[in-house]
């Protein structure tokens, strides 16, 4: 290639770079936007759930008195969702779309769904008597630098937890037990844990799908 080709050859790469990088931003963002809205689609329907309940989220019931409640205190995320199927409706708010470890459910409740089907995390010792509590969040945690597992995960005031980068490039959506939905940082996201461990609980407790 002659030096007047190779140049033409680098200023359409180039041309080609500046086309596709605001699209590709543009994707980010709407993935973005539906991770939240999903998030205040569980809100809604974990508020409807303890409207109709005795104001209690489906965590707090005695997990003497149901087995489904012991399954979720064993760490099984998916139970958790399958109890409030009528009020989330579809189980593809379950699913971030920016989310590249799991994948969509592609059959509705109240057909099986797996943790496979799920991107959020929630919190096992939320209350509606803590409004401003960690409710549920993208699950791409990390934890003192090592990434959390599927299962209880338990954080001390101490811990230091951040997002992993495999989504919203290295932030992530916290939903809160007031309905509110926030776009956080890692520094954001400890200081709403902080609030979060505002309770008579030695630890938080989030379930990892």
């Amino acid at each position: 290639m002659t030096l007047v080709e190779v140049l033409a050859v680098v200023v359409m790469v180039f041309i080609l770079a500046v086309i596709l990088l605001p699209i590709s931003h543009a994707g980010d963002k709407a993935r973005r936007i539906a991770c939240v809205n999903n998030l205040k689609q569980i809100g809604l329907a974990f508020r409807i759930w303890e409207g109709d309940n005795g104001d209690k989220y489906p965590m707090q019931f005695s997990v003497t008195n149901s087995e489904v409640m012991k399954l979720i205190s064993s760490g099984n995320s998916y139970v958790l969702w399958q109890t409030m199927s009528n009020e989330l409706n579809s189980a593809r708010v379950l699913y971030c779309p920016a989310d590249t470890e799991h994948t969509e459910a592609t059959n509705n409740f109240p057909n099986s769904i797996s943790d496979a089907n799920i991107s959020y995390f929630f919190n096992l010792d939320a209350s509606k008597a803590y409004p401003q509590m960690i409710l549920a969040g993208d699950d791409n945690l990390a934890v003192n630098g090592v990434r959390v597992q599927p299962g209880i995960l338990n954080l001390s005031t101490n811990s230091s937890v951040t997002w992993t980068k495999e989504r919203h490039n290295g932030a992530g959506n916290i939903g809160i037990a007031d309905g509110s939905v926030q776009q956080a940082s890692s520094e954001g996201l400890n200081f709403a844990l902080a609030n979060s461990a505002a309770t008579n609980q030695p630890a938080i407790r989030l379930v990892i799908p």
